[in-house]
């Protein structure tokens, strides 16, 4: 299946001390993690930026995937970065940032830490909760993708969204909502003040159920659902980055003067 152009899955090799992986959201693509992965690269980390499976190409292909598909894909992809880096960081944003919870409920201390931006956990809109019910007799309805506050901005994501991924998706939210208290990880949290997309009940109830003690919020004030492409874009890139040197340098017993060294 040809993917589309911008689509495609990128990745930096960078420090052997710090590794990145970026997912990205649901009917979205690479494209929305790109210009975070840049800056990560930028920043001397490793990055792995993948195309998740079903994304990037149809709505059509995409219905025809399931929530194991995307995460048995960033769980490879994570193995293949512990076994490359000293510190793995996983950072996700909306479906995204679902599959990032998943890996640190799995993988544990393995993981050093995560960053999530506007991720979703559940729905408050009726059309989810009938979901299941819909799978069935209706293959796609209308699209939830660019939500962004920045003129000029697109994201490169699907017009339709294909309904029995999205079935799938929400049992992915209950599995990762039932075990949200594996969370011990230091976690930044990012989330638009306004999203049309993902409600505000999601980051409450993460923040709520995860037992990390070192959790970090911040409220983006001029971006909407996409945020990596919005107005707060260079504020997500640059905490995301301090948080990934201030983490490794714990575990790995630098002093504060080594931070801009990884």
């Amino acid at each position: 299946m040809p993917v589309i152009p911008g689509a495609e899955p990128f990745t930096h090799a960078g420090s052997t001390d710090v590794g990145v992986l970026l997912c990205h959201g649901f009917t979205g693509t690479p494209a929305s993690m790109r210009p975070w992965g840049r800056h990560l690269a930028e920043a001397g980390f490793t990055v792995c930026g993948p195309r998740l499976p079903g994304h990037g190409t149809t709505w059509q292909e995409m219905n025809r995937t399931r929530w194991q598909d995307w995460y048995g894909c960033v769980r490879a992809e994570t193995d293949a970065l512990l076994e490359q880096c000293s510190s793995v960081f996983v950072f996700g944003q909306s479906m995204g940032g679902t599959l990032t919870l998943r890996l640190a409920e799995e993988f544990g201390d393995a993981i050093a830490g995560i960053t999530l931006v506007n991720p979703s956990v559940m729905s408050l809109r009726k059309d989810m909760k009938l979901i299941k019910l819909l799978a069935p007799f209706v293959p796609s309805v209308a699209g939830l993708g660019g939500d962004i506050a920045k003129q000029g901005v697109k994201e490169l994501s699907y017009q339709r969204v294909p309904v029995r991924a999205a079935a799938s998706l929400a049992e992915l939210w209950g599995l990762v909502r039932m075990d949200l208290a594996k969370v011990t990880q230091p976690v930044l949290l990012l989330r638009s003040l306004v999203d049309h997309v993902v409600e505000p009940e999601n980051s409450r109830l993460v923040l709520e159920r995860i037992r990390s003690e070192d959790v970090t919020e911040v409220v983006l004030r001029n971006s909407f659902h996409v945020a990596t492409l919005d107005n707060d874009a260079p504020e997500i890139f640059l905490r995301s980055a301090e948080f990934a040197m201030r983490v490794h340098a714990s575990r790995a017993g630098l002093p504060h003067s080594e931070l801009d060294t990884v």
